[in-house]
């Protein structure tokens, strides 16, 4: 049974901030892959060690790398629901821990 997905109000926010063609790529780089295993690493997908961020988050963190955005997210396995926290550009040589 697939993850529901629950996008937060700030990312939201930043994700209607992108423009419309890139909302669609992040859309379906959510929708198809992420709601059916939600904590497997793949090539696009990894946990994250961080402890801090200019959100609020329950770790273990995850990022979702789509070209150069980045979408912050965790699991919450009981209820099986995915939480969007951040949608962000990563500018070029930046760490991610840069666009947290």
């Amino acid at each position: 049974m697939p993850f529901a997905v629950q996008i937060v109000s700030s990312a939201l926010k930043e994700l209607q901030a992108f423009k419309p063609y890139y909302q669609r790529q992040i859309a379906d780089a959510i929708d198809r892959p992420l709601p059916y295993q939600p904590t497997l690493p793949t090539r696009h997908r990894k946990p994250i060690q961080v402890t801090e961020a200019s959100f609020a988050f329950d770790p273990p963190l995850w990022e979702l790398r789509i070209g150069n955005i980045r979408v912050f997210y965790d699991v919450e396995q009981s209820r099986q629901i995915i939480y969007i926290r951040a949608i962000r550009a990563k500018p070029p040589h930046a760490t991610t821990e840069d666009a947290l």
